[in-house]
């Protein structure tokens, strides 16, 4: 009769541990992918569940969107430049049974999956398109990715490349690059430069041609201007007029003083 109290308490005892153990508490962004027998049997939560202990056995599935970065990785460029490119993965779980069912790890299994798909794809184009095509080259992994992880539940939202490392002398063959470049247009604004000037000059030299009076004008504008500069060196310029009209008469001047051409002296 004694051992009668200590059986009722044992057993007491043996379901409250049962019922502790049967209830589960799941967040709001947790679920639970529960297994009856080792078959799957369905997908509990948020909030309070039943899980029968031995019969049942529940797997949590974090949805919230994870960070996972992507390990340095040597990438050859279409243009044969060996450079080191790291990036950052942002993805979620939005089916749990397939991400548990389909997959043995998922996590690892998009690690591996994003770091060959980033050497896959930067190795299909240049330099220059990593270094300017950021954009381009994040949304075609992106795609890759979120195609290629759909069958395990897996919603990939983004994918941002971090860093491009280069190596010191092509460091300096870029820099040189850029600097010859620069060089190129400042040439190139330069003759485009005296291209408009001389067409401006060209038609202002032909409306002055028009009325030799403006050009008179802008003489006594210019001394004007140097008058005004505190100067004490004036120079007067010279109208070409004066200079031709000049010349012109010394061609038209006759030869001789009488007006004709002057006799050959005579050979000795």
């Amino acid at each position: 009769m004694v051992g009668v109290p200590y059986f009722v308490l044992s057993l007491l005892v043996l379901v409250a541990l049962l019922l502790f153990v049967m209830f589960r508490v799941l967040r709001e962004y947790e679920r639970g992918v529960i297994f009856l027998l080792g078959r799957f049997y369905k997908v509990k939560g948020p909030g309070l569940i039943i899980v029968i202990p031995v019969i049942q056995q529940m797997v949590r599935v974090d949805l919230r969107t994870l960070v996972m970065d992507v390990p340095t990785q040597d990438v050859i460029s279409m243009d044969n430049v060996s450079v080191k490119v790291n990036a950052v993965i942002y993805f979620r779980v939005i089916d749990p049974e397939r991400a548990i069912i389909h997959v043995e790890n998922y996590l690892e299994a998009t690690s591996q999956l994003s770091q060959t798909t980033l050497r896959s794809v930067l190795g299909q184009h240049e330099l220059d398109d990593m270094l300017a095509g950021r954009d381009k080259l994040n949304a075609d992994i992106q795609q890759i990715l979120d195609k290629q992880t759909d069958a395990w539940g897996i919603k990939v939202a983004n994918v941002e490349i971090k860093h491009v490392d280069l190596d010191e002398s092509m460091i300096r063959a870029i820099a040189k690059q850029a600097e010859a470049e620069r060089s190129r247009r400042a040439k190139v604004i330069h003759a485009m430069g005296e291209l408009e000037a001389s067409e401006k000059l060209l038609q202002a030299a032909q409306m002055l041609s028009k009325q030799p009076q403006a050009l008179q004008l802008r003489y006594m504008q210019t001394l004007t201007e140097i008058a005004n500069q505190n100067t004490h060196t004036i120079v007067f310029p010279l109208p070409i007029d004066l200079i031709n009209k000049w010349t012109g008469s010394v061609a038209e001047r006759p030869k001789g003083d009488d007006g004709d051409d002057p006799e050959p002296e005579a050979a000795g």
